[in-house]
């Protein structure tokens, strides 16, 4: 018997301006109650207006580091999913502003399992996990030096390790 998802009934949501891939999200979310937004406006009205355990933001289109903002103001634990804005420096942005993870859209399979870790964590960002699932593909994507290319990255990795070393 397989065991119930951690997402089961969640209220998820997706912010996109690709119809398709707000279909795709919510697909693969199927055990969750999905809000769609496919503009600032209408995404903006929802933050403010309902209470969500994840949001998951696009980030050109729509204005999602805007959303961003508010999502982490409002307490919601917050993803970035984006194509087109995949770089380091809004990985970087992403990071700063509270993002809990940061998914290609070419990962877009494994976002159910990105988000189980979301929830499971408790609202706790995943940024270790990611970089240890992701990383050949960032290197792949932004070059094998990406992190030392910005301080920003190593100083990032180093505080969250002391971090963990620390909560062991």
């Amino acid at each position: 018997m397989a065991k119930e998802s951690p997402l089961k009934d969640k209220v998820v949501l997706v912010v996109d301006d690709e119809p398709d891939v707000l279909e795709t999200v919510a697909d693969e979310l199927d055990m969750c109650i999905v809000h769609k937004a496919k503009d600032y406006d209408t995404a903006l009205q929802y933050l403010l207006s309902y209470t969500y355990d994840v949001v998951i933001l696009d980030i050109m289109g729509v204005n999602g580091f805007e959303l961003l903002k508010t999502s982490v103001e409002r307490g919601f634990p917050s993803v970035m999913l984006t194509a087109h804005a995949l770089t380091p420096d809004a990985l970087k942005k992403s990071i700063k502003l509270g993002a809990l993870s940061f998914l290609p859209k070419e990962r877009m399979a494994d976002l159910r399992d990105f988000l189980e870790d979301v929830v499971l964590g408790a609202g706790k960002p995943l940024w270790i996990k990611l970089f240890d699932k992701l990383g050949s593909y960032f290197n792949k994507r932004f070059g094998p030096d990406w992190k030392e290319r910005d301080k920003f990255f190593k100083e990032f990795e180093d505080s969250l390790m002391r971090s963990e070393k620390g909560a062991s």
